[in-house]
């Protein structure tokens, strides 16, 4: 680890004396990539640089524990222990900064919630979600763009789409796609009885023009007029737009601006973000790689979260984990759940690591 440890700082040094360059600040993949790699390794070096500093102390006090003068003795004692269990404390965060990372943790995400099971209440539980998620979001400082969404007659919706953009986004985010269940009394419900609806959640990392460029030869542009539950929002311009990529027949449609180009960019951004997912997904298979343990393969199928109303309970069927604070959950306070998903993901890795080492 301390030969690893070195080589990371003197890259990390040498990142720094390239970022000074001319021909890299005016070379902008090059210095996007270099700041990227600068950041990931920011953390481990500055852990490393006190972690030596702390080893360089421990010597000193080692030789002070011995001096006459009771009051320094004991003051250097506690010193050495404090130092001590630093370091050690130092050495696990170093062995979780090391585990292989995510490449797409940096980048921002582009969420799809469907209302799938369970008609309009599903519907409706589509639209708590989308609120959850907007909360959580607000909460960290993040911004949220709607893309696009069909808004359900009862409220909530069918589907949205929106992107989520800001500081580690998906290395947040990446654990919630699956199939969300709600057990409650819907507001439909004329006989209190409790019901179980599912909503799916997609969540796909953005794809920008350094991952992906859409190759407009390739794109088809369709535009037809916009459609909805009723109301001012709906119109009789061509301003929604589908845009598709024939190559592989995928298509996005999006009418939720009043712009035709408004609506076209957006469509555009869906589908590259799709298109990407696709390809890293498709490259994962070819390669026999396994997404993170927890994430899966972003199934929609697949069941991870439970919403009970009637107990304010959440359960997370993947770790085992159930929480009695549906209420500050559903608030926004998502951190509850999704911090022990991370630290359950990390003690995974570190025993995977270590059985390879074995």
């Amino acid at each position: 680890m301390l030969d690893r440890l070195k080589l990371m700082e003197a890259r990390y040094n040498e990142i720094n004396e390239l970022l000074t360059q001319p021909e890299v600040l005016s070379d902008v993949k090059k210095l996007t990539e270099l700041s990227k790699e600068q950041r990931s390794l920011e953390k481990v070096v500055q852990l490393f640089h006190e972690q030596t500093k702390l080893e360089d102390s421990l010597s000193d006090l080692k030789e002070m524990k011995k001096s006459d003068d009771k009051e320094l003795a004991e003051m250097a004692e506690l010193e050495y222990e404090e130092a001590n269990k630093r370091i050690e404390e130092i050495s696990e965060e170093i062995k979780v900064l090391l585990l292989p990372k995510d490449p797409n943790d940096e980048k921002n995400v582009v969420v799809e919630i469907r209302g799938a099971v369970g008609g309009d209440e599903a519907n409706i539980f589509a639209g708590d979600l989308f609120r959850m998620y907007s909360k959580y979001a607000e909460s960290k400082g993040w911004k949220i763009q709607v893309l696009d969404s069909m808004p359900s007659e009862m409220g909530g919706f069918s589907q949205i789409e929106f992107m989520v953009s800001g500081e580690m986004v998906y290395s947040f985010l990446k654990y919630e796609s699956g199939a969300h269940r709600v057990q409650r009394v819907p507001a439909t419900e004329s006989k209190g009885r409790i019901h179980t609806s599912v909503a799916t959640v997609l969540v796909m990392p953005e794809a920008t023009e350094i991952d992906f460029k859409l190759d407009m030869n390739d794109i088809r542009v369709d535009t037809f007029c916009s459609s909805g539950p009723g109301g001012q929002g709906v119109n009789t311009t061509y301003s929604a737009v589908r845009v598709t990529h024939e190559p592989t027949g995928m298509s996005v449609a999006c009418q939720t601006y009043r712009s035709q180009h408004e609506n076209k960019a957006a469509a555009l951004q869906l589908l590259a973000t799709r298109l990407y997912d696709q390809l890293v997904r498709e490259k994962e298979e070819a390669e026999g790689a396994e997404r993170h343990s927890l994430v899966g393969k972003g199934d929609r199928s697949e069941k991870i979260r439970t919403y009970n109303w009637p107990d304010n309970r959440v359960t997370d069927h993947r770790i085992g984990l159930t929480i009695n604070r549906l209420d500050a959950i559903i608030e926004g306070k998502l951190d509850l759940v999704i911090e022990e998903l991370i630290n359950e993901d990390q003690k995974r890795k570190l025993a995977q690591e270590a059985a390879i080492k074995l």
